[in-house]
């Protein structure tokens, strides 16, 4: 497959042969584990104090005649702490027992707990090829809910590169005919639920892709746009491809991108 090369000025420079990265079989399953995998290792273990609810000194006797049995008292037979005595009356309340109010949780979360999930180094590969063939899928990408220019896809000359403005680079994409794109990963919303006061408050769409062929002055000119992500071919993975195991990301690769990925043989 051939596509065309266009420069900062929107002017067919050349053409170019994708790589066989390219041509993998669609595989949303295995794009979808591919991503899974990846998330679960950032995830942060998490579980309940070992001794929560169970360090309140508890105990009722359950044999007839003991002094502070419950016997005769038409109270259920759990554990129980005395929080006051006068006599032989107590005043119980339930403890460390699940099914109390402020008793233990039957089955807490356990910090030792791994949450890793594994996936074979030929699949990872496999799906990593799959998302980039489903991004110069027109019709995948404009499922995604993209707003596409009538020539894409296509690959940014060599001279993307070297942009070292955030303007420069904005002007480039509004040339290439990604107006209601950027427009359309600027708007900001606010999240629906309790995500909005743990640090998530905000959230918006993911915008345009861009694949660098290694460190350049374009990392730190294109970071700063909203919905923009920029990353050396190398550092490519299912999840920059297909954010929330949706393929078909916008994805802009530049020509030493490509060359990087024929010639280093890339997720082969």
């Amino acid at each position: 497959m051939k596509l065309t090369i266009y420069n900062l000025e929107k002017h067919k420079v050349g053409e170019k042969d994708l790589p066989a990265q390219f041509k993998e079989p669609f595989r949303p399953d295995l794009i979808k584990r591919a991503i899974h995998a990846l998330q679960s290792c950032a995830r942060q273990p998490y579980g309940s104090a070992p001794l929560a609810g169970q360090r309140a000194s508890s105990e009722v006797s359950k044999r007839r005649r003991d002094y502070r049995g419950c016997y005769g008292f038409g109270i259920s037979r759990v554990r129980r702490k005395i929080l006051s005595k006068r006599g032989t009356r107590m005043f119980w309340v339930g403890a460390t027992t699940p099914q109390t109010v402020g008793g233990r949780r039957a089955h807490p979360p356990k910090v030792e707990k791994i949450w890793e999930q594994k996936i074979n180094a030929k699949e990872n590969r496999k799906a990593i090829r799959s998302a980039l063939a489903a991004t110069v899928d027109k019709e995948i990408v404009a499922k995604r809910g993209h707003k596409l220019p009538l020539e894409y896809p296509f690959v940014l000359d060599a001279s993307f590169e070297q942009i070292n403005k955030t303007q420069q680079i904005l002007d480039a994409l509004l040339k290439l005919g990604f107006a209601e794109e950027l427009s359309r990963s600027m708007v900001k919303k606010i999240r629906a639920g309790a995500g909005k006061s743990r640090g998530r408050r905000y959230q918006r769409k993911k915008g345009i892709l861009l694949v660098v062929g290694g460190d350049c002055p374009l990392l730190k000119a294109a970071r700063n746009i909203p919905g923009i992500e920029i990353i050396p071919a190398k550092a490519i993975n299912a999840e920059v491809l297909a954010p929330g195991t949706m393929p078909g990301r916008v994805t802009l690769c530049t020509t030493q991108a490509l060359e990087m990925l024929d010639k280093e043989k890339l997720f082969v």
